[in-house]
């Protein structure tokens, strides 16, 4: 059995919205929003990858807050994990950098406006029903 490879995904409020990304590669995804984020290099923990790939995808200074329960198959052999997260005081705005064309704050009763990835819609489901959704 191949090892499987952790994706982290980034519910990343701003008081009680949620930051949506909208996919503009590869093909077969673009046009549809996600979670930002992306794959843990070997050695790396899930939090510091999930801050270093929200660098690199958005310029954002950010900090893992508490991991959302459950996990969600992709392609193998990956495996989406999310967790909330927070930008840290003085952090630059989020802009679209890498392999996103748009971002969107999305306030709670816009959660379901936009054309979610199959995979993120499980994990932005749980996030519903998740405490930290509503903190701030």
């Amino acid at each position: 059995m191949t090892e499987r490879i952790v994706v982290v995904g980034a519910a990343l409020f701003d008081g009680d919205r949620l930051l949506a990304a909208r996919r503009s590669a590869p093909p077969e995804l673009a046009g549809r929003w996600e979670l930002p984020g992306g794959k843990v290099e070997p050695g790396e923990s899930p939090e510091a990858a999930l801050v270093r790939e929200l660098r690199e995808e958005l310029g954002v200074e950010a900090e893992a807050v508490e991991r959302v329960p459950g996990e969600w198959p992709l392609k193998p052999p990956y495996m989406l994990r999310v967790w909330t997260a927070r930008l840290r005081p003085g952090s630059a705005d989020p802009k679209p950098l890498q392999d996103h064309d748009e971002l969107r704050w999305l306030a709670p009763g816009e959660t379901w406006s936009v054309d979610w990835l199959d995979q993120d819609v499980a994990a932005v489901r749980q996030l519903g029903t998740h405490p930290e959704a509503g903190a701030g």
